[in-house]
């Protein structure tokens, strides 16, 4: 509070710290009674403006220009990098024909700038992280219940065996100190990361508070937002507590079937907030999942679909045209390959635009506002599919020429960062031919290729490491032909088997939880998640996308 403030906004003179006023200087910020009025202009400074207290701060202090000391800077020169220019600059041979904005312009453009940053971080950013605070803390503090509920499982079970499993028990029970130790750990690290950046966003906030209540032009218009780096939030961590699976007894085999720990599991996966984001599912499947809308795209084979959000989806069949559509069916925009030929497959980069890879051409290239700019460029390899990570790097399946060979390679921009071909072994991790891999990366950063020659869904880590591979489930009938790949919030991988008409979901290692078989899918080729778990699936001969929700 003003300390010459009473709780009836009474003002007393800066000056004499006595009179009561209704007037300031609305340069220096000063209130002044009338007595010292006088005073405090006859300093020389020809800037003081006097007002009514009720129009303080109204007057905008403009910079001194370096060159005219003895003016104010009123406009910016975009020809010189923004610089401040008084009018005196203007008519300048340094300046003569060059383009000015008014500085005022500028600072009005500016202070609403400012606005929407504090209401984006009071509104969204910084009611997220006390949510994030708030679930760490209550995980850490129902940690220990968890663990004694494990434990005490595992000790009913142990009750059975009596005395020639004691040894088993105490090992297991050190093991799952061992995982508690480690589970706290990774929860405190990452609640200290999150207590920090909080405060960080918190300190944010106050400067720029402040530099909204300023009248200083020069802090106002330099001002950068940070939104965009706030809305990067914080890893977000998913700590699994281990479980204990018990096993029926079998003397003589006790140490493998008395039962077994599942391991420490903790996923880190991007987690950027959406400052404009609807409700998100709940993330449990569907027993029955629902068609919600079919879109007609006009290709007689259609062969990639993708998208960032559920407002527009963008898709591409045997044409040398990619199209994009909102959710009634509309054509919002149509995009030509460079080489005129159709493209093997399309992405969307962070900033929405579109990528698409050329066989033809043996290139992939990045469209923006119509123009083409070419990313990356094969020399005796031929790209196939493509998948942008969530650190903004570019993972492209290729085949040799002569198709002897496939491979996955990373990009960071143009530059070659990681090439993925073969196990530990030596072995190729994916068949050798032209047929086009799809591929998608999980929030865990594992990398997963489906293979419909090999019959098999091929993953690896983000070291290029071989996990697992899954070549159907048991129930099939038919032969497993894997197409299009994608991964939903929850780290599960949805590929279409398109042999058999549907799509097989399988969790993040590698294990059939269901699939989806009742949405009438016809011939499915490719298929993409939105940022709020929505399915989308394309059908080749059809021509159609088909939105499906699968989650509650």
């Amino acid at each position: 509070m003003d300390p010459h403030s009473s709780a009836q906004d009474v003002h007393q003179c800066d000056l004499c710290e006595t009179a009561i006023v209704y007037s300031c200087c609305d340069f220096c910020h000063v209130n002044l009674c009338k007595p010292c009025i006088g005073k405090h202009i006859s300093d020389g400074c020809d800037q003081h403006k006097i007002v009514q207290l009720q129009e303080q701060r109204s007057t905008l202090i403009y910079p001194k220009c370096k060159t005219h000391p003895q003016n104010n800077c009123e406009f910016q020169c975009k020809d010189c990098n923004n610089i401040f220019v008084c009018s005196s600059c203007t008519e300048s041979k340094q300046h003569k024909g060059h383009n000015y904005e008014e500085v005022t312009e500028i600072y009005k453009t500016k202070k609403e700038d400012i606005k929407m940053d504090i209401e984006k971080i009071e509104n969204h950013i910084f009611p997220t992280y006390e949510e994030i605070e708030r679930v760490m803390k209550n995980q850490l503090a129902n940690l220990d219940e968890g663990y004694e509920k494990l434990t005490t499982e595992m000790s009913k079970q142990g009750e059975q065996w009596h005395r020639e499993i004691d040894a088993i028990i105490n090992k297991m029970k050190t093991e799952i100190s061992k995982m508690k130790v480690k589970h706290k750990d990774v929860l405190r690290k990452h609640l200290d990361e999150i207590k920090l950046i909080h405060s960080c966003i918190k300190e944010t906030l106050q400067v720029i508070r402040k530099i909204e209540i300023s009248t200083e032009v020069a802090p106002t218009i330099e001002y950068n937002s940070e939104i965009r780096d706030f809305r990067k939030l914080s890893p977000k961590i998913q700590v699994s507590l281990p479980t204990f699976i018990p096993k029926p007894i079998d003397h003589e085999k006790l140490n493998s079937l008395f039962g077994k720990l599942t391991p420490l599991s903790a996923a880190v996966e991007e987690n950027v907030l959406s400052l404009n984001k609807t409700n998100a599912s709940s993330g449990y499947l569907l027993d029955e999942p629902e068609l919600v809308v079919t879109i007609e795209t006009g290709y007689e084979c259609l062969r990639s679909v993708t998208c960032l959000n559920e407002d527009r989806i963008w898709t591409s069949g045997e044409t040398n045209d990619i199209k994009c559509f909102n959710l009634q069916g509309s054509l919002i925009q149509l995009v030509h390959t460079k080489s005129g030929k159709f493209p093997n497959d399309i992405d969307l980069d962070s900033d929405g635009d579109l990528l698409y890879s050329d066989w033809k051409a043996r290139s992939v290239y990045k469209a923006k506002n119509e123009e083409a700019t070419e990313l990356v460029k094969l020399q005796g390899w031929k790209p196939g599919k493509l998948c942008v990570t969530s650190t903004g790097d570019l993972l492209v399946t290729m085949f040799r020429n002569d198709e002897t060979q496939s491979k996955v390679v990373r990009y960071s921009g143009s530059t070659e960062k990681q090439t993925i071909q073969f196990d530990d072994e030596g072995k190729p991790l994916y068949s050798g031919n032209n047929n086009v891999k799809f591929i998608t990366e999980n929030r865990n950063h594992d990398i997963c290729v489906s293979d419909c020659i090999a019959e098999a869904v091929v993953v690896v880590n983000q070291d290029g490491k071989l996990r697992w591979r899954y070549t159907g489930h048991p129930s099939i009938k038919e032969t497993f032909d894997p197409r299009g790949i994608t991964t939903d919030s929850q780290c599960r991988i949805l590929t279409i088997d398109n042999e058999n008409q549907f799509i097989h979901i399988l969790d993040q290692n590698g294990q059939f939880l269901r699939y989806i078989d009742n949405c009438d899918l016809e011939d499915p080729f490719d298929l993409c998640v939105d940022n709020n778990d929505n399915l989308f699936v394309c059908e080749y001969l059809k021509g159609k996308v088909k939105k499906i929700k699968y989650l509650s």
